[in-house]
């Protein structure tokens, strides 16, 4: 059977535990118990969101596998690279603007796994705003799930091509996920908001009527995907091809629409509370055509990381001044190697 972890966002403190403990631990695999049990981070409870593991659970696609994987949902993308890097999980997603970050202060963690090959993310405001591109949030309030998360990065990237910075020319305000992001559009705590598919569901059903004005070239900023350490691939060098397979047949049985419903089953065993909101059956095609790859991609196969989308990611994220300065080796942060076996 399939162990399961029910917490809450915040909820999972045993994970997020003090950088320093985690900084001593880099670099340090967890070895894989005779059952092939593991640990999967992940920085957000929201089981739509991590769409083929789900499935791949319920169709039972990890057991054939031999693995036995625990999802444990975290508090954002610096949260899930600390669990790696105390060896409490031997794979995660984190964002890649963390992931790039967290390369540069030395941790061995190597992106294998586009999950969102398209933007995971967006600037959202209300649809009567007056707000029409993000030159005009300036001054303004952004809100966003976590002070760290991938949202930042993405807004960061945005932000820096028009010359502003946060804490100079517009304000980050972390108001969370879902419904605590939908209260503070209401109580006008915030002018906009940098979300993912799901809070943008969650916010439309709590009759919030959104408008998008990410500038379109940064909607091919792809979003969360799978990551290792380097030192926990070598300790189990079997890991990465067995996940990553599981995943691309979770990913094909929950494109194919005659599995709707029972791929939304799958995703209500992993959050019941989720599953029974008026939104799932949205969000589950939102999260469907963001994992899709584009036509550009889609012949190399689900998983894939173009390296052009890499670099642009890298300067806007040296720009930003995210990084300090440019990574001397990008191509140490990613890795295709696996894509065409997991694909076959």
């Amino acid at each position: 059977m399939i162990t399961r972890a029910h917490l809450s966002r915040r909820g999972f403190g045993k994970l997020a535990m003090g950088g320093i403990a985690a900084a001593t631990a880099i670099g340090v695999p967890s070895i894989l118990r005779a059952q092939t049990a593991i640990t999967f981070a992940v920085p957000n409870p929201s089981a739509l969101t991590w769409l083929p593991y789900w499935v791949a659970v319920g169709e039972g696609y990890f057991e054939e596998e031999g693995l036995t994987p625990r999802l444990e949902a975290i508090d954002g993308s610096s949260a899930v690279l600390q669990a790696m890097a105390a060896g409490q999980a031997q794979i995660g997603a984190p964002g890649p603007g963390p992931t790039l970050g967290a390369r540069a202060r030395g941790v061995d963690v190597k992106f294998l796994y586009n999950l969102y090959p398209k933007s995971v993310f967006g600037l959202l405001v209300k649809a009567d705003s007056a707000y029409q591109t993000p030159a005009d949030l300036k001054g303004t309030v952004v809100g966003v799930g976590t002070a760290d998360g991938a949202e930042v990065s993405f807004t960061n990237s945005i932000m820096s091509d028009l010359g502003m910075k946060a804490g100079t020319d517009f304000t980050y305000l972390p108001v969370g996920d879902g419904g605590t992001a939908a209260v503070a559009f209401l109580r006008n705590e915030v002018n906009s908001y940098a979300g993912a598919v799901s809070d943008a569901a969650i916010l439309a059903a709590r009759g919030l009527e959104l408008r998008e004005i990410t500038p379109e070239q940064y909607l091919g900023f792809f979003g969360n995907g799978i990551a290792m350490l380097e030192s926990q691939m070598a300790a189990t060098p079997d890991l990465a091809p067995k996940f990553g397979r599981a995943l691309v047949r979770g990913m094909r049985f929950a494109s194919d629409p005659a599995n709707k419903e029972v791929s939304l089953k799958h995703c209500a065993t992993g959050n019941p509370q989720e599953g029974e909101q008026d939104y799932a059956a949205s969000l589950f095609d939102g999260v469907v055509g963001r994992m899709t790859p584009t036509d550009a991609y889609m012949d190399e196969g689900y998983g894939y990381q173009p390296p052009e989308h890499w670099q642009a990611i890298h300067d806007s994220a040296v720009a930003s001044g995210a990084l300090s300065e440019p990574l001397a080796d990008l191509s140490s942060v990613y890795s295709n190697e696996f894509v065409a076996g997991w694909n076959a």
